[in-house]
């Protein structure tokens, strides 16, 4: 018991310390907000609908495209229980070999056109939901801005985007937001203001 709370301890303290550390920690990770955003395109996977509901906000606010990440073998209900150690999401959470899931299409269209790319996804197990993966290892972020943004009931950003952007290993990496299930638009609209995305 001991030795669990001390190692829980020191993992607390590491996370701590990357936090602190931000995204400069990663060469591919600037944390530059550009002069000019560019075109925008909105990239998001939602597993019951709330992230697809913040990327339309920003798509509205911002005038971006949609592009939405559909894996080729659809999440039920049921797959998306967390708390049956049997369903989907938990056997892919176990066991790392089974996240690698495959996507109607995993490349926009007119790719290389946009210089902003939001990217959305759900927080599972305190991570991006892994049906961004193959979206991240099958484009080139090289010269793009990238924005990622995540809903949660309770969880943060974390270490999601740096993640990714590890992932990436190209591109402009922002910190990015993390949103309530019930967040509005005026939330997501204040946030882009702050960006400097929209007036």
């Amino acid at each position: 018991m001991i030795m669990r709370k001390l190692f829980s301890a020191l993992m607390a303290a590491c996370v701590g310390l990357i936090g602190a550390m931000g995204f400069s920690a990663c060469s591919q990770e600037t944390g530059e907000v550009p002069e000019e955003w560019g075109d925008i395109l909105i990239v998001y996977f939602s597993a019951t609908g709330n992230t697809e509901t913040i990327a339309g906000y920003i798509a509205e606010a911002t005038g971006g495209k949609i592009f939405e990440l559909v894996p080729v073998d659809p999440y039920t209900s049921e797959d998306l229980n967390w708390s049956d150690s049997d369903s989907r999401v938990s056997r892919e959470h176990n066991d790392e070999s089974l996240r690698n899931v495959e996507l109607v299409s995993a490349t926009p269209e007119n790719w290389e056109s946009y210089d902003t790319v939001f990217i959305g996804y759900p927080i599972w197990w305190g991570i991006a939901a892994w049906p961004v993966n193959n979206f991240i290892t099958e484009n080139d972020f090289t010269g793009k801005t990238v924005v990622p943004f995540c809903t949660s009931s309770s969880s943060g950003l974390g270490e999601s985007g740096r993640l990714l952007a590890n992932m990436a290993g190209e591109g402009n990496w922002l910190t990015g937001q993390r949103f309530r299930s019930s967040a509005g638009a005026d939330t997501v609209t204040d946030w882009l203001q702050e960006l400097g995305v929209i007036g």
